[in-house]
């Protein structure tokens, strides 16, 4: 087996940014806006050019875009750099995951369309504004199961180990309120799949102009979903509290099930049992790439790798692709999408010891400009690479905030993988929806759950 943190720490030293064991920089704010982005991210482009300079992002949208479309591709003139397939990607190990090289290994039809390098994530002004404020103040609690002292901003723009860069992730600015379809597809190894309609509902309160730590009561934000087909599931409701800190008050769960027509609990919504119809193929805490608590796993910061990633992938969003043409054997048809060259944050998370999850180990890549997990390595008990996924993510334009279009789990023993957020025949998230905390209590739960 390819032992990814030696590999991980001689790519490290080799391309010049810090390793295991190397010293880290003290966290200085002013260096915010400065020589890193707002958000903390390496302002200058690499060496060798294939990375360019951060020059603010996407500001604009491309001409003609309404509120309420889906996003037009603002870089649809780019042509393929070059393409990775199983018969080369050996010569371009030092930039994969350990996954995707066992996606290369396991489908002969899997393939890397490579394109120009486009920084282009971008915040709100005022996402940069409270990252800055904060920055000296934001600090984690009760070992790294809170955040406390900061509200709006990305917490640690500067971090100094793997449990502030997972909690970048988390608390990345998403939009006060969504609603949105995320409809998925868990696809045999024959290329089969029936598609479960979702429809979510967020509201987040962290996020919300005005909040601190202590406004917020301990409510990060509040989640919503519906199943509405296929029609033996159509009905189901979930609705989460997810929480700041999880050691002062764990996640609370409730689901309405209306065969019996009535609200119960659900404290098994979390860690790795199963996801809402995911027929085995996504645990809870693989929503998001990843979410709730971090208390059963050692966080370690690897260090800052180059690699290519799936990004801006607007070919795969909207209504020009319909699910059945993205949607194939083994994987997604690589005609949709896109990677790119990106620095991203590598944080390994093993299991403590006498601590219980499916996963022994998983390896994260979080992209520098957006603190969004872009790729996850899973390993199973015995330490073997078991599954990989990917964010395929895209700006929003009406935010701005980067987010995953797909999100895609690969089992690579089985040949099976799901796909989720895949609302192309639907509508693209709503981040106008007007909601309240009211709507995501329990008894409206019930109301709203009769049907």
């Amino acid at each position: 087996m390819y032992n990814l943190k030696k590999t991980a720490i001689a790519v490290l030293i080799g391309a010049g940014v810090f390793a295991v064991g190397a010293p880290l920089a003290v966290a200085d704010s002013s260096r915010l806006g400065n020589d890193l982005t707002p958000v903390g991210a390496e302002r200058a482009g690499n060496a060798d050019g294939t990375i360019p300079a951060w020059d603010g992002g996407i500001t604009q949208p491309p001409s003609g875009y309404r509120v309420g479309q889906f996003h037009p591709d603002p870089f649809a003139n780019d042509q393929v750099r070059f393409q990775i397939t199983p018969q080369n990607y050996r010569e371009h190990a030092d930039k994969l995951s350990e996954g995707q090289k066992g996606m290369f290994e396991r489908y002969d039809t899997y393939r890397m369309d490579v394109y120009p390098t486009r920084r282009s994530a971008s915040f709100p002004e005022r996402t940069y504004e409270f990252t800055k404020r904060y920055a000296d103040q934001c600090q984690l609690v009760a070992n790294g199961e809170g955040v406390a002292n900061c509200a709006e901003g990305i917490p640690f723009p500067i971090p100094s180990n793997g449990q502030e860069v997972i909690w970048n992730h988390k608390l990345k600015y998403k939009g006060v309120a969504i609603q949105r379809y995320s409809n998925q597809a868990a696809v045999t190894a024959s290329g089969q799949f029936n598609m479960v309609r979702l429809r979510e509902e967020l509201l987040g309160l962290y996020y919300r102009p005005g909040a601190t730590s202590e406004s917020i009561n301990n409510i990060l934000l509040y989640f919503y979903q519906e199943v509405l087909g296929p029609a033996r599931l159509a009905g189901q409701v979930l609705l989460v509290h997810e929480t700041m800190n999880s050691s002062e008050s764990p996640r609370q769960a409730w689901v309405y099930n209306p065969g019996q027509r009535r609200v119960r609990r659900a404290p098994n919504v979390a860690y790795d049992n199963p996801g809402t119809a995911s027929d085995g193929l996504r645990t809870n805490d693989m929503t998001d790439m990843f979410n709730g608590a971090l208390d059963r796993f050692d966080w370690e910061l690897v260090g800052k790798r180059e690699m290519y990633v799936p990004y801006n992938a607007y070919k795969a969003h909207g209504p020009q692709v319909s699910p059945r043409d993205l949607i194939q054997r083994g994987h997604l048809n690589p005609d949709y999408m896109r990677y790119e060259l990106h620095r991203v944050w590598v944080v390994d998370a093993t299991l403590k010891s006498g601590a219980r999850h499916i996963n022994s180990r998983r390896t994260f890549y979080v992209d520098e400009d957006s603190w969004q997990i872009l790729m996850i390595d899973h390993y199973d008990g015995q330490g073997n690479l078991w599954r990989h996924s990917e964010a395929a993510v895209i700006n929003y334009y009406e935010m701005p905030t980067i987010m995953p279009t797909l999100e895609t789990h690969y089992d690579l023993r089985s040949g099976r993988y799901i796909v989720g957020l895949v609302d192309n025949d639907e509508s693209p998230f709503d981040f106008g929806f007007q909601t309240s905390p009211e709507n995501f209590s329990p008894q409206n739960l019930r109301n709203r759950g009769v049907r």
